[in-house]
């Protein structure tokens, strides 16, 4: 399998000087199976790099996978240049949302407002298809077992565990680690904390053994006390648990935006050090646009 980063900043697109060595787009990730089937893990503003290069493999059949549909990670989805070409096929996927009361099809829907943006829906010309998921149940794409399950977001955030010929890819989307909302003390707290123990122990169970992990590791200890409940780890969470899932890679994303490339590097070496008691086998990366990595 082949993993490429096209956008790994949380949020809001971060270009400039700054974020040279790491990069300025919001969340995209390509991944090719062994017989080059695509799957693309969000559709922030790395999709339209990565759209440009698809161009000389047309006519294309492409699957999408939407962690959720926060701004950053959906707003390069008008930009998918194969979408106004016919001939191709884009087959989104996600969840149902229930305050909407409407399917992964609102992603795009609601972007191509006239409000919005000059294109509007009637006017692609490759074949859309819309997929709504049900947390733990997989589907087949191709060769491919995905699997969504939902993690902790202030919306519902799938995070995916794609599976091939005996190789395996997670990805978190924005997840933060669940906490205990009640003080110690509270008489909901003993209740709480089982509910709470149950969700992490579902959440290790579904990145068990992963070869690549790809986990939101947003904040530092020191920023996430001010930060608690925005639905977003920190570098050392994403490391305690690739250990605890015993994944053989961890990459890092969803960067800080206001984080430059150098203090993205000091904010990593620190979490490490706080990491280095822990006897793992856990190879930890920072994402970076542009590397692949293929396993």
């Amino acid at each position: 399998m082949k993993v490429k980063f096209w956008g790994v900043r949380g949020s809001i697109p971060s270009p400039g000087p700054r974020t040279v060595r790491y990069g300025g787009n919001t969340t995209c990730i390509e991944v090719r199976t062994d017989n080059n089937e695509l799957i693309i893990l969000d559709a922030g503003t790395g999709i339209f790099p990565l759209s440009q290069t698809l161009l000389p493999e047309l006519p294309l059949q492409a699957n999408l996978l939407l962690t959720h549909t926060h701004w950053d990670h959906i707003q390069g989805l008008p930009f998918y240049m194969p979408n106004f070409i016919p001939g191709n096929i884009l087959r989104l996927h996600g969840a149902f949302d229930p305050v909407s009361g409407k399917g992964v099809e609102q992603a795009l829907t609601v972007q191509l407002q006239h409000s919005f943006f000059p294109v509007l829906e009637d006017q692609i010309r490759a074949g859309v298809e819309y997929v709504t998921l049900t947390s733990g149940t997989p589907i087949h794409i191709g060769s491919a077992r995905v699997t969504p399950f939902q993690l902790n977001h202030p919306v519902i955030n799938f995070g995916y565990r794609i599976e091939c010929n005996g190789k395996s890819v997670f990805f978190t989307g924005d997840h933060e680690p669940p906490f205990n909302p009640c003080p110690a003390g509270d008489p909901k707290f003993e209740e709480s904390q089982r509910l709470l123990e149950r969700s992490e122990r579902a959440i290790i169970d579904a990145m068990q053994g992963v070869d690549v992990l790809i986990a939101d590791s947003t904040f530092t200890d020191q920023e996430y006390p001010e930060k608690i409940g925005w639905g977003h780890g920190t570098l050392r969470s994403s490391m305690q648990i690739a250990h605890q899932a015993g994944a053989k890679v961890l990459y890092c994303t969803h960067h800080e935006p206001s984080r430059s490339d150098d203090d993205l590097e000091a904010a990593f070496a620190q979490a490490l050090a706080s990491h280095s008691g822990v006897r793992s086998n856990t190879n930890i990366r920072l994402a970076r646009e542009g590397e692949c990595y293929e396993f």
